[in-house]
């Protein structure tokens, strides 16, 4: 995997391979054989153990002279016997942060832009997905007495998920959505699209300088 970071504790893959499900061995295969972006830093981690009964999941970090401008986790479910609100026996589910300047987190429309940023990476590269559902949630943080001079910030937090399409032998081309996500955590991070020629993707410039990792 491009800009991959040392795998953590929760991150073999083939842990239990003699019990897990040969489409989920495939589907996470794919995710580490993803080609990213060299922004991007990825590593495994330990997967929350109780959304499904086969869990993997991913954190990555947009890392510019190493320093960290946003960050995220992604975390691939599988049902073998389907779930009814995922429509499938797949799921993805991702957390996405980052800070931005004031004067850019009063902007109405930018809740709608974030969400546009990762159907646009979807649809530009043609990941077939269903059932998609987001929350974007803006937190500001103001300081007072011992730490007034820390500038105002607003944290930006994106929770989405969706059932990824399910192709040959039931696996689902991770890849694909692993690399449509990593555009979004780029573009909340005030990088451009990978695809700069595409004029239907929004950017907003790069919001602040880089953060203390």
């Amino acid at each position: 995997m491009a800009g991959a970071r040392e795998h953590g504790d929760g991150g073999d893959m083939l842990n239990g391979a003699e019990d897990t499900p040969l489409p989920f061995r495939r589907a996470v295969e794919a995710l580490h054989g993803a080609q990213l972006r060299p922004e991007v830093e990825v590593e495994a981690t330990r997967p929350p153990q109780r959304l499904a009964p086969f869990t993997h999941a991913l954190e990555a970090a947009v890392v510019q002279d190493g320093e960290d401008l946003s960050d995220g986790r992604l975390v691939l479910l599988h049902a073998p016997d389907g779930h009814e609100a995922w429509n499938g026996t797949f799921r993805l589910v991702t957390l996405v942060r980052a800070e931005l300047e004031p004067e850019m987190a009063a902007d109405p429309l930018l809740p709608e832009v974030c969400w546009s940023w990762l159907t646009g990476a979807f649809e530009s590269r043609g990941v077939e997905h269903g059932e998609p559902s987001a929350t974007v949630t803006l937190a500001g943080s103001h300081y007072f007495g011992a730490l007034a001079s820390r500038t105002p910030a607003t944290q930006i937090e994106i929770r989405a998920s969706w059932t990824p399409a399910e192709g040959p032998g039931g696996v689902p081309d991770t890849a694909a959505h692993l690399t449509a996500w990593c555009e979004l955590i780029c573009q909340i991070a005030g990088l451009p699209p990978a695809d700069s020629g595409d004029a239907a993707v929004l950017s907003l410039r790069q919001r602040r300088g880089p953060q203390p990792r």
